[in-house]
């Protein structure tokens, strides 16, 4: 709800008690307004904020001591009505016709993940029995790097350019490739 504070239309409708708020109105009102602009994306907005920060400091008018100090009061009311409004914002939602939720990914054929599986145990064989083992530990196992050497009892350098030169032999593996 907005009440209308001071503008010069309401002048003959009702006189205002406080003479001085609306001469400070007048006299500031361009510059608290380019405050409130400062303070929201919209300019119809920031003249409801500046509305309402002016309604609040009609309201304390007379318990605002310093009069000197009112551009730091009013500037003051504007920020805290932006942070309430911010705080206080809803989420809205709209009613459309497609629904924004992305399409559930098919499932793969079980058939074809077996073909998948088969093909890529023949190609673990392949390896020397080594860098076999070490894959086997570290993704059939999920072992560490550190976990598959302790196991075999080498070195994790030795781990990591084993499993690499194996990962190379698996990629470059015909029976694999048609499989993909």
């Amino acid at each position: 709800m907005t009440t209308l504070v001071c503008t010069s239309a309401s002048k003959a409708a009702t006189p205002t008690p406080y003479p001085s708020f609306s001469t400070y109105v007048r006299a500031r009102g361009p510059v608290l307004l380019r405050t409130a602009r400062s303070l929201t994306a919209n300019p119809c907005d920031a003249e409801d904020l500046l509305q309402t920060a002016l309604t609040k400091t009609y309201v304390a008018w007379d318990r605002i001591e310093d009069h000197r100090a009112l551009d730091g009061y009013v500037r003051r009311a504007l920020l805290n009505t932006r942070t309430s409004q911010w705080r206080k914002r809803k989420v809205d939602e709209f009613a459309c016709e497609e629904l924004p939720e992305p399409e559930a990914v098919p499932a793969t054929d079980p058939a074809e993940q077996q073909v998948l599986h088969d093909a890529m145990w023949r190609a673990v064989l392949k390896l020397p029995e080594r860098q076999r083992a070490m894959v086997v530990l570290r993704y059939y196992e999920d072992l560490s790097e550190v976990q598959t050497a302790e196991v075999l009892g080498v070195s994790v350098g030795t781990v990591k350019s084993a499993v690499s030169r194996a990962l190379g032999k698996l990629r470059e593996d015909p029976e694999l490739a048609t499989v993909r």
